[in-house]
C-alpha cells in the first residue's frame, strides 16, 4: 500500500510539475543541479531519459538548472553493446547534458572509441582531473558554468580502480606497459593532489561553488580512493556528486579543514534522479526524485518529447530481435540475496562475494562450451542481472552478459589456479567484481585470515602472494581430486581476465592460449541453455545459493 501511495503522490507531483511556472529563471532564482550516474544503458527504465528531460525542462521555468552525469552511462545493455556507446551519447546530446565524467565502463569499447565518443560525438564536455597519458591530462580537469550570475566549477575524478575494472590492456602500449593512468598510488595522495589542484584552480578563477563530480563510490576494494577518503584529504569542495557503487546515500561530512561537504549518489538505471538545491543565500541541500514503480515513467505517462523520440529511434531496430524467447527457467536465478536486506530495505547483492545458482550456471556454460577445459571461472562483476523464473528472451541474456567478452581457454599450472583463487576472495567479506564463480572444481576459504595477496605499484593489480602469510584458500578439488600445484590444467573464462588482466588477474601472463576468443559471452550462455540444457533451466540450479562449490569456513562472515 505504501508503494502504491508513493507512486500516486509522485504522479500527482509530476502533473503539477509538468504544468510549469509562469516565471522565467534568472538571477533571482535558486539553482538546481540534476545529476545522474550508472545509468548503464537503462534508457527507458525508471524515470527514463524522457522523464529526465521533462523534469529538466519544467524545472527550468522556475530555477537555474544544470544537468550532469557521473559516469557509466554508455555500457550495460544491448543498445550500448551493439552501437559501442554511440546511441547513448546521441540520446544524452538530445537531453541536454551540461557536463559529464568518464566512469570505469566508459572505456569498455577501447581507448580509440572512448576518445572518439567524448571528443567527437558528445556535444557536452567530458572532464577529468586524474585521467592521464604519461602524466599529461587527456581531458580538461574542470569546467566553469554560470547559472543566474553564480559561477559553479565542476571538477571531474574517476576511480583509479578503472585500470582493473575496465580492460587493463586498453590502458597499455604495444610493450604491455601502462601509458594511461588515474593518478593511482598506494596512499591515495596522487589522486588527492590532482583533485586539490583542480579545485584550487577553479577557486582562483572565481568559482562561487565547486562541485566534484566523482566516479568513486564506497566499495572497500576502492580504498584509498573512495568518496570519504577524498573528502577527508581535500578542501574547497562544496558538493561531491558520486557514482560507481550504485548506492543512494546522501551524507554530510567534514573535509580536511573541518568544513561540511554534501556527498550525494543516485543509484542506477534512472530509478532516482539526483537533485542538489542551492538557494540564493547559499544553503545547499540534496535529495532524490524517486521512481518506485516497475513500469517506467515514460511508459506509464506516455511522455512524448525530444528525448522520448531519441530513445524510440535508438531502440526500434533492437526490440524485435531482443524479444525473441530462447529458453525457459523453472527457477529464479539470483544476483541478490532472496532473504537478506540492507538497512533501507533493498536486497543484498551477493553475486560479487558468494556462490549463487546464476553464478554456477554461467560458469557451467563456459566449461561446457569450451569443449575440453578442466575448470571454468566467471567473474561476479560480469553477471549484471538475475534471470527470473519463466520465459527467457535474447534481451534477458544480453543483460546478464552485456560486455561482449569472449570465451577463451588457456593452459595454467595448479599454482596459478591457487593464486587466482586467492585473488578472487581477497576482498571478502566485502564485494569484488573479480570474485569468480567456478565450474569443475570446489574449494573452501577463510575470510578471517588476512589476505596474502600483494598488489603491484598501481595498487589495483595482483603482483604476488606473500608466502610468509597463511593462505585463505584451502581444500581445492578439481573434479573431486585434490589440486596439484605442479600439474597443468585447461582453464576456460572470459578473455577479459585471461588475456587482458581484467579485475587485476596478472598471474596468467605468458600462459599458452588453447582457444582464443572463440565465442561471445552471451552466445556461450545462450548455446549452453538452448543446446546442452534443451532450453530448460531446472535440475542443478534450484538452490539459490548454489551447489556448494565455494564454501566459507566462517559462514558468519
Amino acid at each position: 500500500m505504501k508503494k502504491v501511495l508513493t507512486l500516486v503522490l509522485t504522479i500527482c507531483l509530476l502533473s503539477a510539475l509538468f504544468v510549469g511556472s509562469a516565471f522565467a529563471a534568472g538571477e533571482d532564482q535558486d539553482i538546481v543541479i540534476l545529476f545522474t550516474s550508472d545509468i548503464h544503458c537503462g534508457v527507458d527504465q525508471g524515470w527514463g531519459y524522457a522523464g529526465l528531460y521533462a523534469v529538466k525542462q519544467n524545472l527550468s521555468n522556475s530555477y537555474n538548472v544544470l544537468l550532469v552525469d557521473d559516469g557509466d552511462a554508455i555500457q550495460g545493455e544491448a543498445i550500448g553493446t551493439m552501437t559501442k556507446g554511440e546511441a547513448i551519447v546521441e540520446i544524452m546530446n538530445t537531453v541536454g547534458y551540461d557536463v559529464a565524467i568518464p566512469g570505469n565502463h566508459e572505456f569498455d569499447y577501447g581507448m580509440p572509441r572512448f576518445l572518439e565518443l567524448v571528443k567527437e560525438k558528445a556535444k557536452y564536455p567530458y572532464i577529468s582531473c586524474n585521467f592521464n597519458k604519461g602524466g599529461e591530462l587527456v581531458l580538461d580537469p574542470w569546467i566553469m558554468k554560470e547559472a543566474g550570475g553564480i559561477k559553479i566549477a565542476f571538477v571531474g575524478a574517476t576511480t583509479p580502480d578503472t585500470l582493473r575494472s575496465s580492460t587493463p590492456k586498453y590502458f597499455k602500449d604495444e610493450n604491455d606497459q601502462f601509458i594511461y593512468g588515474f593518478m593511482q598510488d598506494e596512499t591515495g595522495e596522487k589522486l588527492y593532489s590532482a583533485i586539490q589542484k583542480a579545485v584550487d584552480e577553479a577557486r582562483a578563477a572565481g568559482a562561487d561553488y565547486v562541485v566534484l563530480m566523482g566516479h568513486l563510490g564506497n566499495e572497500e576494494e576502492c580504498i584509498p580512493w573512495r568518496y570519504n577518503d577524498v573528502i577527508s584529504h581535500c578542501s574547497g569542495i562544496d558538493i561531491l556528486l558520486d557514482g560507481h557503487s550504485h548506492d543512494t546515500d546522501i551524507v554530510t561530512m567534514k573535509d580536511k579543514d573541518g568544513k561540511d561537504v554534501v556527498r550525494a549518489a543516485c543509484g542506477t538505471k534512472l530509478a532516482e534522479i539526483g537533485v542538489v538545491h542551492i538557494t540564493r543565500d547559499g544553503k545547499i541541500s540534496a535529495e532524490h526524485y524517486h521512481w518506485v514503480s516497475s513500469v517506467s515513467l515514460p511508459e506509464l505517462l506516455g511522455i512524448d518529447n525530444a528525448a522520448a523520440e531519441a530513445v524510440v529511434k535508438a531502440t526500434a531496430d533492437l526490440k524485435e530481435k531482443l524479444a525473441e524467447v530462447v529458453a525457459v527457467s523453472n527457477v529464479d536465478l539470483i544476483t541478490h540475496d532472496p532473504v537478506a536486506k540492507t538497512d533501507d530495505g533493498k536486497a543484498v547483492r551477493v553475486i560479487r562475494r558468494a556462490e549463487t545458482n546464476l553464478g554456477d550456471l554461467c560458469a557451467d556454460a563456459y566449461l561446457d562450451q569450451s569443449g575440453d577445459a578442466d575448470i571454468a571461472f566467471m567473474n561476479g562483476g560480469g553477471i549484471r542481472v538475475p534471470l527470473n523464473k519463466g520465459n527467457i528472451t535474447l534481451g534477458d541474456i544480453l543483460k546478464v552478459h552485456p560486455y561482449g567478452n569472449s570465451l577463451t581457454v588457456i593452459e595454467v599450472t595448479g599454482q596459478q589456479v591457487l593464486d587466482a583463487l586467492e585473488w578472487s576472495v581477497h576482498a571478502l567479506p566485502g564485494e569484488f567484481g573479480g570474485f569468480n564463480h567456478v565450474a569443475g572444481m570446489t574449494f573452501e576459504y577463510d575470510s578471517t585470515i588476512e589476505s596474502p595477496c600483494v598488489t603491484d605499484e598501481t595498487n589495483v593489480m595482483f603482483d604476488h602472494i606473500d608466502e610468509t602469510k597463511e593462505r585463505r584458500v584451502r581444500n581445492v578439488l578439481i573434479k573431486g581430486v585434490p589440486l596439484d600445484p605442479k600439474a597443468t590444467y585447461k582453464l576456460a573464462a572470459i578473455d577479459y581476465q585471461l588475456l587482458d588482466e581484467g579485475d587485476g588477474y596478472t598471474m596468467y601472463k605468458g600462459a599458452r592460449i588453447v582457444q582464443d576468443r572463440v565465442k561471445l559471452d552471451n552466445q556461450v550462455l545462450i548455446d549452453y541453455i538452448t543446446d546442452t540444457l534443451g532450453g530448460v533451466i531446472a535440475d542443478g540450479y534450484t538452490e539459490p545459493y548454489g551447489q556448494g562449490r565455494i564454501v566459507s569456513v566462517n559462514p558468519e562472515q
